[in-house]
């Protein structure tokens, strides 16, 4: 069996269907939640369960492969099989998502020469070995061979990019080399240069909206009058940036859109029906005319919220699906309970620069180099470096800064530096027989994902200088903090530089919960040794979301890592989120 379609429908063994699909990413949820996601999606009167695969997490390491436990996306499907909802699988090898470096791992940009989503040779050919490992584990759930796979997607919104054939016809070569014998499309925005550039004339086309479908499903049909009406990226909601409004889209505005796309036949596949979290680093970032990183949630304002709960929207897109005479089936679904655990006291803190040597190993160079020149894909770096003088005082520059500095004259803080962005001047003067040390501490938060800026190599990529004179002879320290069990901490106090903090709660249940750091600045935070994401006082997001399966009944560990520095040694874990 084997998804076919004539000029208005699709057909599954010589039956229509109308396919109704919700985006979930298996590697935003914890797996212990994966089978209540699906269900809710069952439950809601939807018959397909789509999702991007993230290169970046399946070979965090070149040659090393990963599709375990969170990863495990033959589990994912299993699951949505057992409840009898199909799958549209997106493997890239690009994925945007706003996901970091849309998708791509970060050791690309080792290679200077290295050019992306283009006909290149040497990308093609990591591609190609990424793709042997992805097939070969997802052929045996295509749906002609007793899976549930009905579609995948060459590429990704390629339009949007760029207008290389060669490279689409060579991505999609490697699906049948690999003998992906399945329902192939392309996805785009309406505009004539994304559907023109983004696509080759075999291949199935659908088009990506969150409002107007008349209009963008007329423009569709200009290219492709011979094929049914789909929404691949139904955009039901919308992400936050760090100092942005939260956004929100209401639940009646939705389903009108929703039920004007079923009034013209038309298939679907809701982006997102369940965001989830950007837990770790893996965040993405935009770039227009300003850097602008993803917060962590990714709640999207979706059909589920981060935590997996119904919404107004869940149950306003379920009556458009009824009206329509689908079939909505009973299943128990429950939204999974929360609990506030209250105040928890950080009684243990280190500060980074007193234990620099048992987190990093040292790179001693004349230049600065960028984190993926030193093996680095995550985190943060320092780059440290001794002046002697005489030196008359002159402005300290950093030349081509990704993403977010602190500077430090002998450990004493003296400035911040962010990406295209004014700050004041820091001045540097050293006397006569006087040595300084300059540390300067560099946050990658979070690789852009999409547009002409995708080339985002992080820490410091071109060089440092006081006034024009370029600064040579640097110790730096790679900071990936993957783990903190080398940490040494002492008691607890609160400084004002980068420094760790610790405490531990015991619990004898374990609930979903939020925690706020509302005496904290900028960071991230660690529950049980898991990296729950970034947190930063300037909003829209107030709290992270700890999900109940990393808890655990008895004694449990909170670990904050803090940039700047915060006025009390308390956290608080309650049973509501704030995200703006």
């Amino acid at each position: 069996m084997k998804l076919t379609y004539d000029q208005e429908n699709f057909y599954l063994d010589n039956k229509k269907i109308t396919i109704l699909s919700g985006a979930i990413h298996y590697f935003r949820v914890v797996p212990e939640y994966w089978e209540d996601r699906l269900k809710k999606l069952k439950a809601c009167g939807f018959n397909t369960v789509e999702t991007y695969m993230p290169w970046n997490l399946h070979e965090e390491e070149e040659n090393e492969y990963n599709f375990s436990g969170m990863l495990d996306i033959e589990r994912f499907l299993k699951i949505a099989e057992e409840l009898g909802l199909y799958a549209i699988v997106r493997p890239g090898p690009y994925i945007c998502a706003e996901w970091e470096f849309g998708g791509f791992p970060a050791w690309l940009l080792k290679d200077s020469d290295m050019k992306l989503r283009c006909h290149y040779a040497p990308y093609e050919e990591k591609v190609r070995k990424y793709f042997h490992e992805v097939m070969t584990r997802l052929r045996p759930h295509l749906l002609e061979n007793g899976g549930n796979i009905i579609m995948m997607q060459v590429e990704n919104e390629y339009g949007s990019y760029g207008n290389d054939k060669d490279y689409l016809r060579a991505i999609e070569q490697m699906y049948h080399d690999e003998q992906m014998n399945v329902c192939l499309f392309t996805s785009d925005g309406d505009d004539d240069s994304m559907l023109n550039g983004g696509t080759l004339p075999h291949l199935l086309k659908i088009v990506n909206f969150g409002s107007n479908s008349e209009r963008n499903f007329n423009n569709l049909l200009k290219v492709q009058p011979d094929a049914p009406l789909m929404c691949g990226e139904f955009w039901n909601g919308w992400f936050d940036h760090w100092g942005e409004e939260h956004h929100v889209r209401e639940a009646d505005d939705t389903a009108k859109e929703f039920d004007a796309i079923l009034n013209r036949n038309g298939n679907i596949n809701f982006y997102m029906f369940h965001g989830g979290t950007n837990f770790n680093f893996y965040n993405g970032a935009n770039y227009y005319d300003d850097y602008a990183p993803t917060v962590t949630s990714y709640d999207y304002h979706c059909l589920l919220n981060e935590n997996g709960d119904r919404t107004k929207k869940y149950y306003a897109c379920q009556d458009v699906i009824r009206q329509h005479g689908f079939e909505i089936p009973e299943l128990d679904c429950i939204d999974q309970p929360k609990k506030t655990y209250g105040k928890i006291t950080l009684d243990k803190a280190v500060p980074l620069f007193k234990c620099l040597d048992q987190l990093s190993q040292k790179v001693s160079l004349p230049y600065v180099l960028p984190m993926e020149k030193l093996d680095q894909n995550f985190g943060y770096i320092l780059y440290r470096t001794h002046l002697t003088g005489p030196y008359q005082p002159r402005e300290l520059n950093i030349h081509g800064l990704h993403d977010r500095a602190t500077v430090y004259l002998d450990g004493k803080y003296v400035g911040l530096v962010e990406r295209n962005q004014t700050h004041e001047k820091i001045m540097i003067g050293v006397e006569k027989g006087q040595t300084i040390q300059l540390d300067i501490f560099v946050e990658n938060m979070g690789r852009v994902n999409y547009g002409p800026e995708l080339y985002d190599r992080k820490g410091i990529t071109k060089a440092v200088c006081l006034g024009l004179q370029e600064l040579h002879h640097w110790e730096m320290y790679p900071l990936p903090m993957k783990e903190l069990t080398a940490i040494a901490y002492k008691e607890g106090q609160c400084y004002h530089e980068p420094a760790f903090y610790q405490g531990t709660f015991e619990i004898d249940e374990c609930q979903d919960t939020f925690i706020y750091l509302d005496h904290f600045n900028k960071g991230h935070v660690y529950i049980n040794g898991f990296n729950l994401g970034r947190y930063w006082k300037k909003g829209p997001q107030r709290s992270l979301y700890i999900p109940a399966p990393l808890l655990k009944q008895g004694l449990n560990k909170i670990e904050i890592f803090e940039i700047h520095q915060c006025d009390d040694l308390s956290v608080e874990l309650k049973d509501t989120p704030d995200l703006g």
